[in-house]
């Protein structure tokens, strides 16, 4: 929808949700009736990981499954600083919010009895995944909401737009700045007494991902230019089974399919997961991204082995990896599939409450923007979809709670003249940058190279869409370099082995960045935030 800059005070609700994902549509839908905007940079139901998303959602509601055991094994895997509280509450509201799914018409698979079907992933002790048609989930779980959305008249959908920056005023949120996705035209600025980030993860900071291009990192960078508090921000997770079929970004082959039964060789046929974890295919994602790893780059390379598991049943079961494969010139039924690790989740992001509060008043986060601290320093398979609607949920009643009134608001703002695009050559200088020196394995040299080619690029940008992707990679380099331990999806090769005193979250300002101490943990954080 076009609009006009002059006329801006009067086109946003006093609440806007950044993101139309998983997380910024539930959201949307859980504050109905009450008049939301939503702002994106692609028509809802594009752009977002969540739509992309083929494992399904996580949830103990088979027979012989408790909330405890979820919790434990969410536990397991985060590596030692999942929050307990938050993991608890995490799974203990995933059944109703699946129901919440089934109720907007999302169709999970059920057995011959009308019973949901229950899957298991990596690092589960149960089978608790529900999914659609095998790998279908997000894009059926995206196709319901939308049109849900669309049926729904307190949601306004406002397409093509980019946000920009975040505008405080006294402290507080007073709206935002956007503009066309194609980066021409005017900057526009949207008054707003509270903003929803739901903008995604950071994948594409980084030359191979499995995630859209929109997932640049764009909320971290907005809300810690703004001075909100960022947590976590090292733990990026590599997907291990991303198709090396050179696609940009890369297409992903499912974890569920190791979950039936798929394993991982290399070129002589070696079965390389057995000697690295008891759990082999199976084992924690990090494990299994730097087993994929070491096998790509020694140039034994790695593969995913589906013809005695999966064989003929491969379309049926899991026709989004099938159509990958096909459209590759490959045939999964009688080839293995080459696969490499691909950057997939953040766990890091901006530090919110259990509620989705973030340090800036009137600013709240939701979905992968967000780190909760549920996922910890590596996330549990499906806990990703789960999140995004737990919190979209709880994050849409703090909403209304805090302003039960819809109002209008009148913040002045007056126009900068940088312009919106990008340079398409500097972007991929830093993509390459992080995949080189933040990837899979990282060392004290790397990661001090990358921080200094994002300053030479910092010091040149002028977009403020490129200027948050630089602030987002710099707070994950500068994180990563600072944490001389390994843990999760953070590993060191100059500091192989976790350390005990590293066994905390990381919770930082960008200011921190720029200060003699640089980057610390502080727990003291924790405690004032927590309100």
């Amino acid at each position: 929808m076009p609009l006009d800059a002059a006329k801006s005070p009067m086109l946003a609700d006093d609440v806007i949700i950044v993101g139309g994902g998983l997380a910024g549509l539930f959201a949307a839908l859980r504050m109905a009736p009450r008049p939301v905007t939503v702002l994106t940079a692609a028509p809802i139901g594009e752009g977002a990981s969540s739509a992309w998303a083929q494992g399904g959602i996580a949830a103990a509601m088979g027979p012989g499954d408790t909330v405890e055991k979820h919790v434990a094994d969410t536990i397991a895997a985060g590596a030692g600083i999942v929050d307990e509280k938050i993991a608890r509450l995490l799974a203990s509201e995933a059944a109703a919010r699946v129901h919440d799914l089934l109720s907007y018409g999302v169709p999970f698979d059920r057995d011959l009895a009308g019973r949901l079907t229950m899957s298991r992933e990596a690092a589960h002790s149960e089978r608790r995944i529900v999914h659609v048609q095998g790998d279908k989930a997000g894009a059926a779980i995206m196709a319901a909401l939308v049109e849900t959305v669309h049926r729904t008249p307190s949601i306004r959908v406002i397409s093509g737009y980019v946000a920009e920056d975040l505008k405080l005023a006294d402290g507080r949120i007073a709206g935002l700045v956007a503009r066309s996705s194609r980066g021409d035209g005017p900057a526009v600025f949207f008054p707003a007494r509270a903003v929803v980030l739901a903008t995604g993860g950071s994948g594409h900071l980084y030359a191979v991902t499995t995630n859209p291009p929109e997932a640049e990192g764009a909320g971290l960078g907005m809300a810690a230019r703004a001075g909100a508090v960022i947590a976590d921000p090292e733990f990026v997770q590599f997907h291990p089974t991303a198709l090396a079929v050179g696609r940009d970004p890369a297409p992903l082959a499912t974890e569920a399919l190791r979950g039936e039964g798929a394993t991982l060789i290399n070129r002589a046929g070696e079965r390389f997961m057995l000697a690295v974890h008891p759990l082999a295919e199976l084992a924690p994602r990090d494990v299994v991204a730097r087993a994929v790893h070491t096998e790509v780059v020694s140039g034994r390379g790695a593969f995913l082995d589906c013809r005695i598991a999966i064989g003929a049943e491969f379309a049926a079961k899991f026709p989004t990896v099938y159509r990958y494969c096909r459209d590759a010139g490959l045939d999964p039924e009688k080839d293995p599939i080459p696969v490499a690790p691909a950057a997939h989740f953040h766990m890091g992001g901006v530090f919110t409450d259990a509620n989705g509060r973030t340090s800036i008043d009137g600013l709240w986060a939701c979905g992968e923007t967000a780190s909760t601290g549920a996922h910890g320093a590596n996330r549990l398979a499906s806990n990703s979809l789960l999140e995004a609607v737990v919190f979209g949920a709880r994050v849409a009643g703090d909403v209304a709670a805090r302003f039960p009134d819809a109002a209008t608001g009148e913040t002045e703002w007056q126009p900068d003249s940088e312009t919106g695009a990008p340079d398409a050559a500097a972007v991929s200088r830093l993509r390459e940058t992080m995949s080189r020196d933040v990837g899979v394995v990282r060392d004290a040299r790397g990661l001090a190279a990358a921080l200094t080619a994002i300053d030479a690029l910092s010091r040149k940008a002028r977009s403020p869409r490129f200027v948050n992707m630089l602030t987002a990679a710099r707070l994950i380099a500068s994180a990563a370099l600072a944490r001389t331990e390994s843990r999760g999806g953070h590993y060191r090769s100059d500091f192989p082995e976790s350390d005990p005193d590293w066994r905390h979250r990381t919770l930082i300002t960008l200011a921190d960045l720029d200060r003699p101490a640089g980057v610390r943990a502080s727990a003291g954080r924790v405690a004032a935030f927590d309100r």
